[in-house]
């Protein structure tokens, strides 16, 4: 793989239709990303092209439907390599995450006694708690809880080695924070899981758009993340140890296959969608073969394409770690600004580029309408962290602001965004 042109934005941004909308003659800055990406022009056109040459349903002997089947094999198969899977009979399809973690969970119940414990964090999105705890109140095990500080919203791994014993049987965690950008030391808290004979359920659908993964090196036995927060259509995606996932009940009617990963996904999949994922990951492939070449030497015995992928992942980690800088020491400038999360430049390899604060004298809610008023699109809320909300005391107020960078994303917005801020709240 040859060394490629530095990260051209601009190639990038033309690859995003809807970047070029305007509103009453006013560009949309889309810094709502923690809650669904823009679809690129590689997804919207297999999108489109299956749906008008392919479309059909599986197991039948005629044009459309063999052809659907090599487009969904494909899909799959490249989602293995964005993850560097083993196989891509580890990948599972599916609506979203939180339809996956449930249907999963509602599975492990069989595996699951009273007298185990299920781990999880109080940084995760509600859709990687919810699920466990419905698990706890089925099966009678017990749910123990990870806090973590305040100060820099990080997990403790000290912490994390108190709560853990041989009665846990399941460790569910994310591998960033989808309302403060903390990336969480997943490898490690694997390690520590598996010690003591425990699964480790890993939600890490917002760190997927934001950097590579190693499924193998992490060593996690589950992963789900989301196509929609990484530039494709609304789907999710479950990968899973094979030998897991083979012994693993399922829930499904009784014509349905008995093998992974067709016996988890029941019904009628989105074909478009997996096809719009396929997309997706073209334009992660691409972004690779034209801006990752120097980033090679990181990973090692990859196919050609998951090399590319997570070649441009690598380019868009680094990109986008200047536009986090950017953006916190620009927030930093503001007095009645106070970030949430991790705020040292040092560390930027410890967050993913969303980033949230509440403003001083402000409800949440204002500051994203003031926003949504030069068409600046920000959260505010809880994003349903809520958890992360009801520890920093802020469910009474609102919650906070989020703003979320993504790789199309450029300073100009971002400036734009703390000139708007700064005009609104600073006093004079």
């Amino acid at each position: 793989m040859t060394t490629a042109d530095s990260y051209n934005i601009t190639e990038i941004r033309a690859r995003f239709p809807s970047l070029t909308i305007k509103d009453n003659d006013t560009n949309r800055i889309y810094l709502d990303n923690p809650g669904g990406t823009q679809i690129c022009t590689t997804s919207l056109d297999k999108i489109q092209n299956y749906l008008i040459r392919n479309n059909a349903n599986r197991g039948g002997s005629f044009r459309t439907s063999i052809d659907t089947e090599t487009i969904l094999l494909d899909a799959r198969r490249a989602m293995s390599e964005f993850l560097n899977a083993d196989s891509e009979r580890e990948i599972v399809f599916g609506q979203n995450m939180t339809s996956i973690t449930f249907a999963i969970a509602r599975s492990l119940a069989k595996w699951i006694q009273p007298e185990h414990e299920i781990i999880v964090t109080r940084l995760d999105h509600d859709g990687n708690i919810s699920p466990w705890l419905q698990l706890s109140n089925e099966t009678g095990a017990k749910i123990r809880w990870i806090d973590f500080d305040p100060r820099d919203c990080t997990l403790s791994l000290k912490d994390f080695k108190k709560t853990i014993t041989d009665k846990t049987k399941l460790v569910a965690v994310g591998y960033a924070s989808n309302s403060v950008g903390t990336i969480n030391p997943i490898k490690e808290i694997t390690s520590i899981a598996h010690s003591v004979g425990a699964l480790v359920f890993v939600d890490a659908v917002q760190y997927a758009p934001h950097a590579p993964i190693d499924v193998k090196d992490i060593d996690a036995d589950f992963m789900v993340c989301s196509p929609y927060k990484f530039f494709g259509p609304h789907q999710g995606v479950l990968w899973g140890k094979y030998e897991l996932l083979d012994k693993l009940p399922p829930h499904k009617v009784r014509p349905a296959e008995n093998n992974p990963p067709h016996k988890f996904e029941t019904g009628t999949q989105s074909h478009e969608g997996q096809a719009g994922t396929l997309g997706a990951l073209e334009h992660i492939e691409w972004i690779g073969k034209q801006f990752g070449g120097q980033y090679a030497s990181q990973f090692s015995k990859m196919s050609d394409r998951s090399l590319h992928m997570h070649c441009g992942m690598a380019a868009i980690q680094e990109y986008e770690q200047k536009l986090s800088a950017h953006l916190i020491e620009g927030l930093q400038k503001i007095s009645e600004v106070n970030i949430h999360g991790i705020t040292d430049i040092q560390r930027l390899d410890e967050r993913v580029p969303t980033v949230s604060f509440t403003v001083q004298g402000y409800h949440p809610r204002q500051i994203a309408q003031i926003m949504g008023d030069n068409n600046i699109f920000v959260w505010d809320g809880h994003y349903y962290a809520i958890e992360i909300i009801n520890q920093l005391g802020l469910e009474k107020t609102g919650g906070m602001i989020r703003v979320g960078a993504a790789h199309y994303n450029t300073i100009d917005e971002l400036d734009q965004l703390l000139a708007v801020l700064t005009k609104s709240v600073v006093k004079h």
